[in-house]
């Protein structure tokens, strides 16, 4: 937790504000974040106890902003799943550019008074 002023600012509030994501987008990254390895969308929601279509949605919304990496496994009975992961190290990278982005805003803000 960060405090800034008369504010405190939370993870959450860091990564939903940074990447723009909704509560339920939030809260599959973090578990996908959490626990390291691939999952497919049925999987994740048995977990998290949410809906499937809740998770597929929020899944997708990730992927095309980049914070999640789908691929697809083919299954030896036949079908497919697609499987998601996320690169801590890539969805850390971008959270410290956009808060260093905000930092020199507010900085340059301030020394124009």
């Amino acid at each position: 937790m960060i405090t800034f002023a008369c504010r405190t600012i939370n993870l959450e509030d860091v990564l939903r504000c940074s990447f723009n994501i909704t509560k339920t987008e939030y809260k599959v990254l973090y578990f996908i974040l959490r626990h390291k390895k691939e999952y497919t969308a049925s999987c994740i929601s048995r977990k998290m106890g949410l809906e499937r279509t809740t998770i597929q949605k929020a899944l997708k919304s990730l992927v095309n902003k980049g914070l999640l990496k789908r691929r697809k496994k083919i299954l030896l009975s036949g079908g497919y799943v697609f499987l998601y992961d996320v690169d801590k190290e890539v969805v850390k990278g971008k959270v410290k550019d956009i808060v260093s982005a905000w930092y020199k805003k507010a900085i340059d803000k301030i020394n124009n008074i």
